[in-house]
């Protein structure tokens, strides 16, 4: 079973809609929708926003879906000069740009067993990829970084980037990575652009929101029914 994550219903809304013999089940206050789409067996989850949130979120759907591969989508920032507003990113790699045990250990994002950046799954980021170049045709990948911060300042982005060398931000794909890395349950982030993460944010996420949030959906969309 392929397990979709969003924070947001915006996110995650069309792909609910798509969900055909449905089940809704309510697990600590998540709705979790399981059926099909193209005939391919799915569970959809909307997290809310956050690192707590979503790791939790993910945690359910592998100890009570039996997924066997979990996407996060949804809307993220740009974190560089090449990515615009409406462009889309598959990460590669995920890290959590706001753990600090530096004082101690001397690193920055260190998150378990010497791991900073955990890799996405090579197949489902395969995959990925081609559904978007099927949609929109130029896809960016590389290190997608999560945090509990809506990034939209100059100096939180250019920090993020100088550290990790991330080419978008956001707060759940870290997160979703991590509790799919320690369970072994391959994963895959995909996020379309909504504004570049600097004082211009406000004005331009509640802008573009809603039609970076369509773009990925719809890849989504394709990446199930290439699957079939």
């Amino acid at each position: 079973m392929l397990g979709i994550i969003g924070a947001m219903d915006i996110e995650i809304a069309a792909i609910k809609n798509s969900v055909e013999n449905k089940t809704v089940t309510a697990v600590a206050q998540i709705e979790f929708v399981c059926g099909t789409i193209d005939g391919v067996p799915v569970c959809v989850a909307q997290c809310s926003p956050g690192k707590v949130n979503s790791a939790l979120c993910t945690q359910i759907m592998i100890d009570r879906f039996d997924v066997t591969e979990i996407i996060n989508v949804g809307v993220g920032c740009s974190l560089s000069g090449d990515i615009k507003v409406k462009d889309v990113v598959v990460a590669t790699e995920v890290c959590q740009y706001d753990f600090d045990t530096s004082p101690v250990d001397g690193v920055r994002g260190l998150i378990l067993n010497g791991t900073v950046k955990i890799p996405t799954d090579k197949t489902v980021t395969d995959g990925l990829i081609g559904a978007a170049k099927e949609c929109v045709g130029t896809v960016h990948t590389g290190c997608i970084a999560s945090g509990d911060t809506f990034i939209a300042t100059q100096s939180l982005k250019d920090d993020i980037v100088n550290e990790f060398g991330a080419v978008s931000g956001e707060m759940e794909g870290g997160s979703i990575g991590h509790v799919c890395y320690v369970n072994k349950v391959p994963f895959g982030v995909l996020r379309s652009i909504s504004d570049g993460g600097d004082e211009a944010a406000f004005m331009d996420y509640p802008t573009f929101k809603e039609v970076a949030a369509k773009i990925s959906s719809g890849i989504i969309l394709t990446y199930i029914k290439n699957k079939k």
